[in-house]
């Protein structure tokens, strides 16, 4: 049978493969028209290193100034000999560029356009090839706005497999994406984005899972528990979901649908306003509580505005909290979007902040 394997570059584009029964991850990127780094196919370089973040596999035969023992132990693989054995995610030590791939275009129609508050707004796009789309949970696309030749970034707020997809935005008078729905969109239109994209998504879950949402930074984390319902963890998975105001907070019943699916799976809601009646004021650092970080043996996705993520970064620093894995994006009003992930396991230096493009 044939195993589906994403391919993440460095530069945060994500490409799908099919890998046939006993074919290498090289022979599948090969056949598809990816030139992932390759030269002896031999296991004897070690040119074609890669890390497998998830998936099943055969690795393979090699020699130890290839790769030793102790990477391939840590999840490190050869492409030229690694053999899938199931669905897969490779992290490639190159560009998409220099493997000579880019992140793909898909098209598709306006499905349905719904405010959910003052400020946030919910829309769908039915696919015209939807067997075409792969992403992980987490990731996000470029979507060109219809009549320009604008293009903005916004995440996945569904799971993958789907013949549509959604998306949660903030409705800003300013946004061009959100002043076309507002004004223009209309059921069956034609609109087309590039992706998937992003360094941000949904690992394999190997530990307990602490996920920090802010405003309308919820819409990685209804994809991932959207996945996670369906794939099942035996891992608690807990979600703090941090909002301006009482309007702001949406998708409720979304989260209780994962509640009643996912079997420890909680969260909880916190509003900064200082005069609003909602039982948790504050920002989602006020909520963290001990038993959710686990003594550090936990993996912490963050997503929200640049304040808060730079907040919980200054506040897991002051309180010496150090995850075994941290995974955060910012994004802004502006559509601009910044995607980073960190794994201080072994390592405190922050990767370069990078802006990517409309």
């Amino acid at each position: 049978m044939n195993h589906r394997i994403a391919l993440s570059f460095e530069d945060g584009v994500t490409r799908f493969v099919d890998c046939r029964a006993g074919d290498t991850l090289a022979d599948a990127a090969y056949r598809a028209g990816i030139n992932i780094p390759l030269d002896c196919r031999d296991g004897a370089c070690g040119t074609c290193k890669a890390y497998c973040e998830a998936g099943r596999y055969d690795g393979g035969s090699y020699i130890d100034e290839a790769m030793s023992a102790g990477e391939a132990a840590a999840g490190y693989v050869l492409a030229c000999q690694m053999r899938p054995q199931s669905d897969c995610v490779v992290r490639i030590a190159a560009s998409a560029a220099l493997c000579r791939t880019t992140a793909a275009t898909h098209r598709g129609r306006i499905g349905s356009v719904t405010r959910l508050s003052g400020t946030a707004v919910a829309f769908s796009i039915e696919l015209d090839a939807p067997a075409a789309l792969g992403f992980l949970p987490g990731q996000y696309v470029n979507v060109r706005v219809p009549g320009t030749d604008q293009k903005r970034a916004y995440s996945f707020s569904c799971g993958p497999g789907r013949a549509s997809v959604s998306f949660l935005l903030r409705d800003t008078a300013a946004g061009l994406l959100p002043a076309y729905l507002r004004e223009r969109a209309e059921a069956g239109a034609a609109i087309e984005f590039e992706g998937p994209l992003g360094s941000f998504y949904l690992r394999e879950i190997r530990r307990p899972v602490l996920m920090l949402a802010g405003g309308t930074g919820l819409a990685p984390f209804l994809a991932m528990l959207e996945q996670i319902a369906e794939t099942g963890t035996d891992y608690p998975v807990h979600l703090i979901y941090g909002v301006t105001g009482d309007a702001d907070l949406v998708e409720l019943d979304r989260l209780d649908a994962a509640a009643r699916r996912i079997a420890d799976f909680t969260y909880v809601c916190c509003v900064a306003d200082p005069v609003s009646p909602h039982p948790n004021r504050g920002y989602v650092t006020h909520h963290l509580a001990a038993d959710k970080l686990h003594d550090g043996d936990v993996d912490v996705y963050l997503c929200g505005p640049p304040p808060m993520v730079d907040a919980v970064r200054a506040h897991f620093a002051a309180h010496g909290i150090r995850p075994a894995n941290f995974h955060y994006e910012k994004f802004v009003t502006s559509g601009l979007v910044t995607a980073i992930g960190d794994s201080i396991a072994t390592a405190t230096a922050a990767i370069p902040e990078t802006v990517l493009p409309q």
